[in-house]
């Protein structure tokens, strides 16, 4: 194996928000808390530490125990749930949506930043524990984006109706899909393992937050991993008070809402907040909730509440309301001692319009960790790379540019009209000096003639171009087929292809070796030749 680092910025596939972060830039200075570095981590350490409270932590440990009742768990990640009692334990946490068998491989990519992260703190500071924790977006409602996942260029989907909140959805039907699954890849010792995990993750378990908890605890929990499902009673008592100034007060949106004023002058606004930032959550059910005419309000429903109400609602059932994109970060940061959130860019985009809200509700903002970037590429492909004389660098170039600049590397003969050009500008400049000497009105169509016969020579340079790719049309195509290979769809390997695909190639090796690949403090893209 061997591990190769590019910067983010020189890949073409993050954007000016994520580039800027991670150039510490001053547009962005406001709107995080401290950076991603040992020094930053240092400081929120000592921040978190006297901002979490002992009754919080105990009812932490007591939560974790009851949710991983039924999973058999490895004594490092119940050594981990136990040590969080302690003051001197910090989390470092990474959510997702319960992709069916985790989804893209980025998933993946999430949670080993997030244990090696834990690793790297603990070396550096040895007095204090870090465990990594996996929050499951249990409550999420966007069943179209996790009811897939794609396999060897084939979606392979669980097809059903969906309503409310996705933990909670029945895995029926299942067996279709293990079914279609179980053709697609085959009877080698490697298959069958990932056929039996299928099964015993999505067969086994009667709901979708049990069966993406089984799953995930059996990739990762020989590393200590916590899975935790904000879908809890108990958590959501101790989250009440921010749940009764939001419908009360409606303070994510006015505070949120003004950072978006400032943060919009230089980026794109990732979600824009709602007057109320909180769905109505019961079985089937996940509806916003609106005010209106002096009343709450169920969207979609007949369900309609007063104020002292909606407050009783709220201390009685806690667990019938469910944070949005915008509060879920501030549910999250209060119920676990959280020093960092790894995410990937978008996620990132949007935790930086959270900033002054977190202050102004007296919660200590966490450091944004963009998450790690994989390419994976085969001996095979590596070595087919190097005979056409691609770097690892080039193979991010949009495929039409990759293509133009190969060819005009390997032409025997010069595809640019360059000196072409410049000695055609020459001419034309004492034409336009003689017209200025004699008839100024004479300049206007001595430069359309200029711009004519440029464009003449641009066409002449296209039309070789296109006739060289022709005459080593062998070459342009090995080009596209390498990077095809490692760009499926012309896009990063990690939003589409599933971990399944390699793991029949690489066994059991493969999480292991992601694991002594991935350097999360490292900001760049890595590359991974395996």
């Amino acid at each position: 194996m061997k591990v190769h680092h590019i910067p983010f910025k020189k890949t073409g596939y993050f954007s000016k928000i994520v580039c800027d972060y991670l150039d510490k830039k001053d547009d962005l200075s406001d709107f995080y808390g401290n950076f991603p570095d040992l020094e930053g981590f240092k400081k929120q350490i000592e921040t978190k530490e006297l901002s979490f409270q002992s009754q919080s932590r105990n009812l932490l440990v007591d939560v974790l125990k009851s949710q991983f009742e039924n999973t058999e768990i490895s004594d490092k990640t119940l050594q981990n749930i136990e040590s969080l009692s302690s003051d001197n334990t910090f989390t470092i946490t990474t959510g997702h949506q319960l992709n069916i068998f985790t989804g893209p491989l980025y998933f993946l990519y999430k949670i080993i930043s997030t244990i090696n992260l834990t690793k790297v703190l603990k070396e550096q500071f040895p007095k204090n524990n870090f465990v990594p924790v996996y929050w499951m977006a249990t409550e999420d409602h966007d069943f179209e984006e996790i009811n897939f996942f794609n396999l060897k260029n084939k979606k392979i989907t669980w097809n059903r109706n969906s309503s409310g909140a996705v933990g909670r959805l029945k895995t029926e039907d299942f067996d279709v899909v293990f079914k279609e699954f179980s053709k697609e890849i085959g009877n080698s010792n490697d298959a069958n393992y990932l056929k039996e995990l299928f099964k015993k993750s999505y067969l086994d378990h009667s709901n979708l937050k049990d069966a993406t908890r089984y799953l995930v605890n059996e990739l990762f929990g020989a590393y200590g991993l916590i899975i935790i499902d904000g879908d809890n009673v108990q958590l959501k008592e101790q989250f009440a008070p921010f749940i009764k100034d939001e419908l009360l007060n409606n303070t994510s949106f006015k505070e949120v809402s003004k950072t978006i004023e400032n943060l919009g002058e230089n980026y794109p606004i990732q979600v824009n907040p709602r007057e109320i930032n909180l769905f109505y959550l019961k079985d089937n059910l996940r509806e916003r909730i609106v005010f209106e005419d002096n009343k709450y309000k169920i969207n979609n429903t007949n369900l309609i509440f007063l104020e002292d109400e909606i407050l009783n609602e709220v201390s009685n059932n806690p667990e019938n309301f469910s944070p949005n994109v915008i509060m879920r970060p501030l549910f999250q940061e209060t119920v676990l001692p959280n020093l960092c959130y790894i995410g990937g860019g978008g996620e990132l985009a949007y935790w930086f319009q959270l900033k002054n809200y977190f202050d102004v509700v007296n919660i200590p903002f966490p450091i944004l960790l963009l998450r790690n970037s994989v390419l994976l590429a085969s001996e095979k492909q590596v070595i087919k790379s190097c005979k056409l004389k691609i770097s690892l660098r080039e193979l991010f170039l949009e495929q039409n540019l990759l293509v133009t600049k190969k060819i005009k590397e390997i032409s025997a003969i010069e595809i640019n009209f360059s000196k072409q050009k410049e000695h055609l500008q020459q001419q034309f400049m004492a034409l336009k000096e003689l017209a200025r000497q004699t008839d100024v009105s004479f300049l206007g169509a001595v430069k359309a003639q200029e711009k004519k016969q440029l464009n003449g020579l641009h066409n002449l340079e296209k039309r070789l171009l296109k006739a060289q790719k022709r005459k080593l049309s062998d070459v342009v195509e090995r080009i596209k087929i390498v990077q095809n290979e490692l760009f499926p769809n012309q896009s990063l390997e990690e939003r589409t292809r599933n971990f399944s695909e390699i793991y029949l190639i690489l066994g059991d090796e493969f999480i292991p070796m992601l694991i002594n690949a991935i350097n999360p403090l490292q900001l760049e893209f890595t590359i991974i030749e395996y």
